[in-house]
């Protein structure tokens, strides 16, 4: 669990980046003819419209969580495979340009290096810009895994020939499985896999973006 200031730290950059990540998916899929978000009420910039209720105890209780998908009916698509790859790819896409302005807001300011209290207002609002950064990141590479229902399943699958496509629908239904499995096993464990996993982007990243 986590103290009141670190959750105060946290929520705000968590809804923002689920929020532009959702919105992105659903703008993309409206600009390739498909209005399923849009009728849905998801086509919005309303984090509470976004919010999963698993996902957001998830990031109370493991530092990490997410939205609810955002609809997308195929058959409203000209190039349904194509299409769908452009739509998955932008959710990541989005997070990582966010990731790329909160780098440059952390650059141009030296926020990084300002010498303030971490309780205080300032040394909370700058953690706050830190961990936009680092969350949009997480999200970004997050998404991209290639493992249903990720984003990356849907890139992979748009660009893999017909053969080998099918290896990848066959084990579609244990994909949510799998990454619960990693999620508890972290949590029993107390090892988090995700966050060794993600250190590297981070760390990349960050000092591409930020300079830290």
């Amino acid at each position: 669990m986590f103290s009141l200031e670190r959750l105060i730290i946290m929520i705000p950059p968590f809804l923002f980046a689920i929020t532009i990540h959702e919105f992105s998916h659903g703008l993309a899929a409206f600009k390739l003819g498909d209005p399923t978000a849009y009728n849905a009420g998801r086509l919005t910039l309303n984090p509470i419209h976004h919010l999963d209720v698993f996902g957001t105890l998830m990031l109370f209780f493991v530092g990490f969580g997410w939205a609810k998908p955002v609809p997308i009916n195929p058959y409203n698509l000209k190039n349904p495979l194509k299409d769908q790859l452009w739509i998955s790819l932008a959710g990541p896409a989005s997070n990582l340009i966010s990731a790329f302005v909160f780098g440059m807001i952390i650059r141009l300011l030296g926020l990084a290096y300002i010498p303030v209290a971490q309780s205080s207002v300032a040394g909370i609002l700058i953690q706050m810009v830190v961990f936009s950064l680092q969350l949009n990141i997480i999200l970004a590479v997050f998404n991209l895994i290639p493992i249903p229902p990720l984003d990356g399943a849907h890139i992979l699958e748009g660009v893999l020939p017909n053969s080998s496509r099918e290896w990848l629908y066959s084990y579609e239904k244990y994909g949510s499985l799998i990454l619960m499995g990693i999620i508890m096993l972290g949590f029993i464990s107390g090892i988090n896999i995700f966050g060794i996993f993600f250190t590297p982007f981070i760390k990349i990243f960050s000092y591409l973006f930020a300079g830290i």
